[in-house]
């Protein structure tokens, strides 16, 4: 094993070199950076400019002074968001610059905030951040969503064990889960890479009519608009840099159908949404929208979430992960949807991304809807997979394949 240090710079390199694809000369934006770990950011800045960054912008995060702003800021205060940052965003999407969010927060920071506040403050986020999300929902950006440990989310993780302790042991977790362990971490995300595409280029090929989910608690069809497309590892800017938006990556995903989904659907894992944690939850659809919602944890945070706007109550993705991914054989859960998207099938409430659907970068919102797409300033995963999950493809002329088998390929 390298030194920590070391695991820190090649987890850096791996980031910007593989991830975000980081060219000579462009600007890099890293949002929620978390003060808890600025020892990590200083070194993800240091790498950047080594490889020729013009410039390295930093949002920093605080999950304490997040958490006080809840309990003592006033009531009128959680409408706004601060335009500095969005109008920055906006430029710097415009410009061409590359984007890196980290996630790390504590699933449980809000837990016992007045509910109203939270929703407010959540609604103004998206309200704001809806035109700068625009463009990385269509690529037009190279960005990446990467995680680092904080004390509050390292507890969640492994309560049993000290702060200090937890966090080296979620590192040890993310190093090893982003391949960081490995003699060359770049050839093994390569290797990687190549197989999801084997199942990339299938599924395209097959270019299923619908899916269609077993599972206990869940009979859920969805219908895939014609000309979708299945992603997964690497994406491109228009201008032609590969990134890889999310690491850890486990997944193949398409857009569904959102006017064409029926059913209920039962989640296997806990979502966790601005500090808040839903779980044990079911949604019944019906012709494409949630009309029935049940849950034993968050209730009344998923109704809040499937309010937002009418595109929040449709889906906007379809993910298949095998229930043998790294990440699911670790037999954690992360209470973390970087991760624990990565180690179950998945579905997305909200927007989908446009570059799913052939030409659907171009189109206008009535058109990319009229062709399946949904629009919303939303998209949470959430998780679905098990052991026990079936999935079947229905192709053009009516007939029926197997495509996901007790939780694995069954191709």
């Amino acid at each position: 094993m390298k030194q920590f240090s070391d695991k820190l710079r090649s987890y850096a390199e791996l980031l910007l070199r593989k991830g975000v694809n980081l060219q000579p000369g462009q600007r890099l934006f890293v949002r929620k950076a978390p003060v808890e770990q600025a020892e990590f950011v200083r070194i993800l800045s240091e790498t950047a400019y080594r490889m020729g960054a013009r410039h390295v912008k930093l949002f920093w995060a605080d999950d304490r002074i997040t958490r006080t702003r809840f309990e003592l800021a006033p009531e009128d205060s959680f409408s706004e968001y601060p335009t500095h940052q969005t109008d920055a965003l906006v430029e710097g999407a415009r410009r061409g610059d590359a984007f890196i969010s980290i996630t790390g927060a504590d699933p449980s920071l809000l837990d016992g905030i007045e509910s109203r506040r939270v929703t407010e403050a959540v609604r103004a986020e998206n309200h704001a951040m809806n035109e700068f999300r625009s463009y990385s929902m269509r690529n037009a950006v190279n960005w990446l969503v990467a995680a680092v440990p904080t004390s509050g989310w390292a507890r969640t993780v492994f309560p049993r064990l000290a702060a200090k302790n937890a966090v080296e042991r979620l590192w040890k977790q993310i190093f090893h889960l982003c391949r960081l362990d490995l003699d060359d971490p770049i050839e093994a995300w390569e290797q990687h890479a190549a197989g999801i595409a084997r199942r990339t280029r299938h599924l395209n090929a097959k270019q299923y009519r619908e899916l269609h989910y077993s599972a206990p608690g869940t009979d859920l069809t969805v219908s895939l608009p014609e000309r979708h497309e299945w992603h997964g590892v690497g994406s491109r800017t228009p201008s032609g840099i590969v990134f890889i938006p999310n690491i850890p990556t486990e997944e193949v995903f398409t857009l569904p159908h959102c006017r064409h989904v029926s059913g209920t659907v039962a989640a296997t894992r806990p979502l966790a949404i601005s500090g808040r944690t839903i779980d044990e939850f079911q949604l019944r659809f019906e012709h494409g929208r949630v009309v029935e919602i049940s849950a034993r944890v968050g209730e009344d945070c998923l109704r809040e979430t499937i309010d937002t706007d009418p595109g929040a109550a449709r889906l906007g993705e379809v993910a298949l992960v095998p229930d043998s991914s790294p990440i699911s054989r670790s037999g954690l859960l992360f209470h973390n949807t970087l991760f624990d998207e990565n180690a179950s099938c998945h579905l997305a409430l909200g927007r989908a991304y446009r570059f799913c659907l052939q030409d659907g970068e171009h189109l206008s919102s009535d058109a990319f809807f009229e062709r399946g797409g949904n629009s919303s300033m939303v998209h949470y995963d959430f998780m679905i997979g098990s052991n026990q999950l079936d999935i079947d493809g229905v192709t053009a002329d009516g007939s029926s394949e197997s495509v996901f088998r007790s939780g694995e390929w069954a191709f």
